[in-house]
């Protein structure tokens, strides 16, 4: 028999802005949301724990809109919780889904049957990443400049240890926007810039950078930002903003280096 995960009623994993944008920016965030599918209630944690970091990434929804609003460029994101399954990481490793987030149990998610994580790939992470290759062969199709720009946002403060960066810059096996990236935001004066932190990508913490960015050879970088600078709506237009002044700046230094 087929497990189910989402009701009739219960919406698309994908929300799309800009879905006819111009700009040749594509903007990702896989944890743009906290939603629960009604199937699997709150995964037996109190909505506290939910609405923290563990179960999605706070401030980057708003953020993110803003920039794509500025740069009028193709922005989509996953409004399912992290918690359900992480769509920045591969289903086939552990941390895809948690029974453990930071130090908090996740009840909900320990002795899961085949079917069950089957019904959590097939009904979330397959529609979002499925529509993020469709969109980028589209746009392959038609020839269109393009570069991925994968928008995070990360806690303050993990196991206790605080970061000090107000924003970081990630990349894996390929440095070069990175680079660019990083060199705009040491310049604007007043951050401290993380080079690979709170931590780097690789192919088992990440899935957008090495699978639509890397393989596909696209030009791209993993933004994270800290989320108590972007929790409310001025830290999020402001950042916004700022990544809407710099990202047209790193795409023509990119293109000078072809």
């Amino acid at each position: 028999m087929t497990t189910k995960l989402l009701a009739p009623d219960e919406p698309n994993p994908v929300v799309i802005a800009h879905e006819n944008g111009t700009s040749p920016f594509f903007l990702t965030a896989d944890h743009y949301g906290r939603r629960m599918p009604r199937s699997v209630r709150d995964l037996g944690l109190p909505e506290a724990e939910i609405a923290r970091h563990i179960g999605w990434d706070i401030g980057i929804a708003g953020t993110t809109h803003v920039l794509a609003d500025r740069l009028d460029a193709f922005f989509i994101g996953q409004i399912y919780s992290r918690l359900v399954i992480d769509c920045n990481r591969d289903p086939a490793v552990p941390a895809s889904i948690v029974e453990v987030s930071e130090s908090t149990e996740v009840p909900g998610n320990k002795g899961l049957g085949q079917a069950e994580r089957d019904a959590r790939r097939n009904e979330l992470f397959r529609p979002y990443h499925d529509r993020v290759t469709r969109e980028l062969d589209a746009r392959k199709a038609a020839g269109r400049e393009t570069l991925l720009i994968s928008m995070h946002s990360f806690t303050p403060t993990y196991k206790g240890i605080s970061r000090p960066w107000h924003v970081g810059v990630l990349y894996n096996r390929d440095r070069r926007l990175a680079a660019i990236m990083l060199d705009l935001l040491t310049a604007e004066g007043d951050l401290v810039v993380g080079d690979n932190e709170p931590y780097h990508v690789s192919d088992q913490t990440d899935y957008t950078i090495p699978v639509h960015g890397e393989r596909r050879g696209l030009p791209h970088v993993e933004i994270e930002i800290r989320q108590d600078l972007i929790a409310e709506e001025p830290g999020q237009r402001a950042w916004g903003e700022r990544f809407a002044r710099l990202l047209p700046e790193a795409r023509r230094r990119f293109n000078t280096l072809a």
